[in-house]
């Protein structure tokens, strides 16, 4: 990739930025979710079909690209549209059977838009970086999570008062970092059914941790990633908040029936 095609990359993750930044922290709180229509001319509105620079393609995306543009690779959203409905029919299957789903999306854009779906759902989420062992020594993470209750318990009630001041400050100070590392995750009793990863590449260890426990992965796939990760792949945008919004609101609308 040359210089100047770099810069237009990176102009692009930052616009994206900017973008999520002017989003609301609790976007699918109000969202009526009844107004989402699947169609391709939607996700063609939302950007859905915007890839990345054709330099950056993952060849393992080629049956997934409709074309190049203006040096842009090109999603096909007949494939896109394919893979939602079999990931969405997946998704249901999960939310009759009374399990959870993972929501998973620790990059800039994508942390206020996946924690708002996931409480929309009432669904477990990780936004901050991944935790090594979240899977794979989940018993280990359950008594972290109970002690993070514990704490927030003895908060509330006024329990702590009976430290010292610089005592009380210090185990506030650690449920406030504990919330914001395993807060999405305190209500999550048992590995979930599934998890929902907004991009594969940012979020590879909790793929992989998934995968090595026998956890389907439902993943947006963009033209730079490997989607033989996911089980149910759907070829996506993952940087364009507007597109992250459509596949999310697609996956809360199944949820909430």
């Amino acid at each position: 990739m040359t210089t100047a095609e770099k810069k237009a990359e990176q102009a692009i993750q930052d616009e994206s930025v900017k973008e999520a930044k002017k989003a609301t922290s609790d976007f699918f709180a109000d969202f009526d979710l009844g107004e989402l229509k699947m169609s391709m001319e939607e996700m063609l509105k939302a950007g859905v079909h915007f890839g990345h620079n054709k330099a950056r393609k993952d060849p393992r995306m080629e049956e997934y690209i409709y074309g190049t543009k203006k040096g842009v690779n090109i999603i096909n959203l007949q494939a896109t549209q394919e893979n939602l409905e079999r990931a969405l029919a997946f998704i249901e299957n999960i939310k009759k059977s009374g399990k959870k789903i993972l929501f998973i999306g620790t990059k800039k854009q994508s942390r206020d838009l996946v924690k708002s779906a996931a409480k929309r759902c009432q669904m477990p989420y990780v936004i901050e970086r991944w935790l090594g062992g979240t899977f794979t020594n989940f018993s280990n993470i359950k008594k972290r999570t109970r002690y993070l209750k514990d704490l927030e318990a003895q908060i509330e009630s006024g329990e702590l008062k009976k430290y010292t001041k610089f005592e009380q400050s210090k185990k506030k100070e650690e449920a406030e970092k504990l919330e914001r590392r395993m807060g999405g995750i305190k209500e999550m009793v048992e590995l979930p059914a599934a998890i929902f990863a907004t991009d594969v590449n940012e979020d590879n260890l909790a793929i992989r941790e998934a995968i090595k426990m026998n956890i389907p992965v439902v993943a947006l796939v963009d033209t730079n990633v490997n989607p033989v990760q996911a089980n149910y792949p759907i070829p996506s945008n993952d940087d364009a908040v507007s597109s992250l919004k459509l596949m999310l609101g697609y996956v809360c609308r199944v949820l909430e029936k």
